[in-house]
């Protein structure tokens, strides 16, 4: 009950905030009942003068808030299915900036992770160069056989995991008890939602999982053509502080300089287009963070990627469906497209195969009739996903973030080069990985795949049998004897049932109390 009513205070902070930032102002009033519209009103009495002219009035909001709510609103923009498009299209201009912290505390903070004093690490290490919610940047120099070396140093915040803590069990607070009373809420799976934001941020801020994940990708890249990454030193890298190779590249943000030093920026363009779809098919392991302040292009003309702290993941099934939507819409061959959504069992079997084609057709003839430059992959896959709710498709969160990590390479790429074609930039690649895995040769791969499971199948058949002999004996000691509760057992089951009573008290004490203030309102 106490921490209950510790939650409510935090969130009423929030909406505080929320009230005096002008976000209410953004709510539709008119499908709301009357009490509801009576809070609202009652809550925009307070907004700042300012508020009332902000073009963000949430994301300002959740910067306020800070950094638990500035990640969840990035989260959110990954999930239009939960907040809308419009809405969702607003957070992803939600900046990841904060204020940083005392050179003191950071140099403070790389001694105690990496057990060393900061002058026993690094010839030099300067003071923050970027700052965000879960860290900070700052250059520092090593020396190695008697060369200088610049490197970035990745130092997180201190505190940021008790906060984070803190505000995500108050987030879990609101997703049960929605989803207790609401189907709505029950329908977008509120729970997955914050237990999902709840596990990407906690590996955010382990930052050797971010150094697993840039090793990964270096491995996965290491051959080709015009993509590479920082080069990791394991050495001064731990939990709390991540140390990579300093990039002297441009930003891709900068066309001006980009132009100066003479690059192909049509050249570049494809290559950010064909770079991402090729982790994301070949690899099923993409960068979902590549806005132009994490993409740089060196003297040679290389793409290369910083921060990779948020990542994605696809696998087979997902990556064989990208690469046969993509195909299918190239090729205008709808109906196979409708069959991919049925194959992958994204589509329940009850529906017809024809009508969906039918309704794919609708998004797919309009696109192919615009010019090139027009022709948007991300805008197909949102509309995709318009469709598919009509026919109970349900939400596919690994989808949405490769949708919305479409949205963002698009731009980069767009503002590269204006005109350039989607489909001509995408089909190499599409084809290339439909021709090696669904093909001849891959065909021939999975059956040998295939012959090696069955092996290890029938290798691991007397450890089944056993398995399966000491069940049968524990059933029949079971129907012999009954079923026997520990002690202990009875002793929780009795607390939970106790405590559950408190909250049903409580719970009609709070609804009473809510009837008389309505009843007064009205």
């Amino acid at each position: 009950m106490i921490s209950g009513l510790a939650h409510l205070a935090r969130l009423g902070h929030a909406g505080y905030v929320f009230a005096r930032e002008g976000v209410f102002a953004l709510v539709d009033t008119t499908r709301l009942p009357l009490p509801a519209r009576v809070a609202v009103s009652l809550a925009r009495l307070i907004e700042r003068p300012m508020s009332r002219v902000s073009a963000n009035r949430l994301a300002t909001a959740l910067t306020r808030l800070g950094p638990t709510y500035v990640k969840l609103g990035q989260f959110l923009a990954t999930r239009p299915d939960v907040v809308g498009v419009s809405l969702a299209r607003d957070l992803e201009t939600l900046q990841d900036k904060m204020p940083p912290f005392p050179q003191a505390e950071a140099e403070r903070e790389v001694s105690t992770a990496l057990g060393k004093p900061v002058d026993a690490l690094f010839a030099s290490f300067g003071p923050p160069v970027a700052a965000a919610s879960i860290a900070q940047v700052h250059r520092a120099e090593v020396i190695t056989e008697g060369v200088r070396h610049a490197m970035a140093v990745k130092v997180l915040r201190p505190g940021v995991e008790r906060r984070f803590k803190i505000d995500i069990d108050a987030f879990m607070f609101v997703a049960h008890n929605a989803e207790r009373i609401s189907p709505e809420a029950r329908r977008l799976r509120l729970i997955e939602v914050v237990d999902t934001l709840k596990r990407s941020v906690g590996m955010e801020m382990d930052l050797r999982f971010e150094a697993a994940a840039l090793s990964e990708m270096a491995e996965n890249t290491r051959n080709d053509p015009d993509f590479r990454v920082p080069v990791l030193d394991w050495d001064r890298t731990a939990r709390d502080v991540l140390t990579l190779e300093w990039i002297d590249a441009t930003p891709l943000s900068d066309r001006a300089r980009l132009e100066a030093q003479g690059l192909d920026l049509k050249r570049l363009a494809r290559a950010v287009i064909q770079t991402f779809l090729r982790h994301a098919l070949r690899d099923g392991f993409f960068h979902a963070d590549m806005h132009p302040g994490n993409l740089f292009a060196n003297d040679a003309g290389e793409l290369v990627a910083v921060d990779f702290g948020i990542m994605g993941r696809l696998g087979p099934k997902e990556r064989r469906f990208l690469a046969e939507i993509l195909l299918g819409f190239i090729t205008r061959n709808y109906y196979r497209t409708a069959e991919v959504h049925f194959e992958a069992g994204y589509v329940p079997p009850h529906h017809s195969i024809a009508s969906f084609a039918q309704a794919i057709r609708a998004i797919g003839e309009p696109i192919h009739k615009r010019a090139a430059e027009e022709i948007s992959m991300a805008k197909l896959f949102m509309l995709l996903f318009e469709i598919t709710g009509l026919f109970d498709m349900r939400t596919r969160p690994e989808l949405l973030l490769l949708q919305k990590t479409m949205v963002v390479v698009e731009g980069v790429a767009r503002a590269l080069d204006p005109k350039l074609d989607m489909w001509t930039t995408a089909e190499p690649v599409v084809r290339e990985w439909i021709a090696r895995n669904l093909g001849p040769a891959g065909r021939i791969e999975d059956a040998a795949e295939g012959a090696v499971e069955v092996g290890r199948f029938f290798g691991d058949v007397p450890g089944l049998l056993a398995r399966g002999a000491g069940l049968v004996e524990q059933l029949d000691a079971i129907t012999r004897n009954g079923l026997v509760l520990a002690p202990e057992t009875v002793a929780d089951i009795g607390r939970a049932e106790a405590r559950r009573n408190r909250w049903v008290a409580g719970a009609l004490w709070a609804i009473a109390a809510l009837l008389a203030v309505f009843l007064l309102v009205r």
